[in-house]
C-alpha cells in the first residue's frame, strides 16, 4: 500500500493563491513580501498542516534554523532553567534546538561539544558555562560561528549574558542588615563557579556599605546537605542571626539544620537564600530569596544569538539581567 503523502509546497500556494516561490520566500522569512500575503500563506499552512522539507530549506538558504545549546549535563535548578528558557525563547523565534552535553567542566571538553555542534551545521550556539575558564578558547571559536555564553567568561571576545550575580547579593545582605541583625553569615556555593565567587562579592560589598567586617564564609556545594552542615556550625554560634545561602537548595538545609538545634527561624535566625526555586514559598517557613529571571536569560540569549545570525556580524555584547528580592516569612528583625 502507497503511504498518503503529506501537504507539498504546491498545495499551500493553490490554497493561498500564490506562487510557490512565495510560499517559499516567506517561509525563509524573505523581506519581500507584503504583510497580507504573508498572512494568506501562513494560514494555508496552518490549515493543511503543512511542515517545510528543512534540509531543501537549509540548502537554498544556507540555514538549519537550528540552535545548538551546550547544556552543563547536572540537574541543578539555575543551569537546568537557563537551558529550557533558551530552548522556549528558540522555539517560539521559529527555531529548532539540538542539546549537547560536554563530559566535562574543562573548557576542552566544552570546545569539543560546540564543535559537534557545529558539524550538525546548527546556525549558532548558546554556551551555558558557569565554571571559570579563561574564556579564551571559547573567544577564539565565537570568531568563526555565531556564538552566545550564559554566565560565561568575562574575559575574551565573546557575547555573554548573565543575571547580575553581585546585585542579587548584595541585596539579600542589605535586607538582613536593614533589620537590624549586625552581621550576615554566608554559605557559599562552590567558588569554581562563576555564580558563587560573585555572590560571595556582593555580600562582601554589602557588609562593606554599612561599614561591617563580614565574618568568616562557609563553604558549600549547592546541595542541601551542605547547607546542613554549615547550619549544623552556625546553630553552635549564639553570634549567628543572619544566613545568606548561596542557593535555597542551602537554605533548605541551614533551615533543617537550625530547627534540629532548637533555632526558630526567624525569631533566632533570620535565613534568605537565592534563586528563588518553584518550592521556596512552601519551605517551612516560607523562603526570603532572590530570583533570577531565566525566562529574560533565554530571550536575551536568543535575541543575541539571533543578530549575529541574520547580520553576520559577530557580537562581544555583554548583557546583564537584573535579579529581585522576593520577601517572605524566613526573615525578620534581630533579637534584642
Amino acid at each position: 500500500m502507497t503511504p498518503t503523502r503529506g501537504p507539498a509546497m504546491t498545495d499551500v500556494a493553490r490554497l493561498a493563491g500564490v506562487s510557490h516561490q512565495t510560499v517559499s520566500r516567506v517561509i525563509n522569512g524573505h523581506p519581500n513580501v507584503t504583510e497580507a500575503t504573508r498572512t494568506k500563506v501562513h494560514q494555508a499552512i496552518s490549515e493543511l498542516g503543512y511542515r517545510p522539507n528543512t534540509a531543501a530549506r537549509a540548502l537554498v538558504t544556507g540555514r538549519s534554523r537550528t540552535i545548538g545549546i551546550v547544556g552543563t549535563g547536572n540537574a541543578l535548578y539555575g543551569p537546568v532553567s537557563t537551558l529550557y528558557s533558551v530552548e522556549y525563547a528558540a522555539r517560539k523565534a521559529g527555531y529548532s534546538v539540538v542539546v549537547g552535553v560536554p563530559t566535562s567542566f574543562e573548557e576542552s571538553a566544552i570546545i569539543t561539544c560546540v564543535r559537534r555542534l557545529q558539524k550538525q551545521g546548527v546556525d549558532g550556539v548558546v554556551v551555558i558555562a558557569p565554571l571559570r575558564t579563561d574564556g579564551g578558547d571559547i573567544a577564539d571559536l565565537a570568531g568563526e560561528l555565531p556564538l552566545v555564553a550564559v554566565e560565561g567568561s568575562p574575559a575574551g571576545d565573546l557575547a555573554v549574558v548573565s543575571v547580575n550575580q553581585i546585585a542579587g547579593a548584595r541585596a539579600a545582605t542589605a535586607h538582613l542588615l536593614s533589620l537590624g541583625h549586625s552581621a550576615v553569615w554566608h554559605v557559599s556555593g562552590p567558588l569554581g563557579w562563576y555564580e558563587a565567587a560573585d555572590r560571595v562579592t556582593g555580600w562582601r560589598l554589602a557588609h562593606e556599605d554599612a561599614g561591617i567586617d563580614p565574618p568568616a564564609a562557609l563553604s558549600g556545594d549547592w546541595s542541601a546537605k551542605s547547607g546542613f552542615r554549615a547550619g549544623t556550625e552556625l546553630a553552635g554560634n549564639t553570634d549567628v542571626t543572619a544566613v545568606f545561602a548561596g542557593n535555597d537548595s542551602m537554605a533548605l538545609g541551614v533551615l533543617r539544620a537550625l530547627n534540629v538545634h532548637g533555632k526558630r527561624v526567624p525569631e533566632d535566625v533570620s535565613v534568605v537564600g537565592f534563586d528563588d526555586v518553584p518550592d521556596a514559598e512552601f519551605f517551612s517557613p516560607p523562603l526570603t530569596t532572590i530570583r533570577q529571571e531565566f525566562a529574560d536569560v533565554g530571550v536575551r540569549s536568543v535575541e543575541i544569538l539571533l543578530d549575529q545570525i541574520d547580520t553576520g556580524n559577530l557580537s562581544t555584547r555583554r548583557s546583564s539581567i537584573e535579579p529581585r528580592l522576593v520577601i517572605r516569612a524566613s526573615t525578620g528583625a534581630a533579637r534584642a
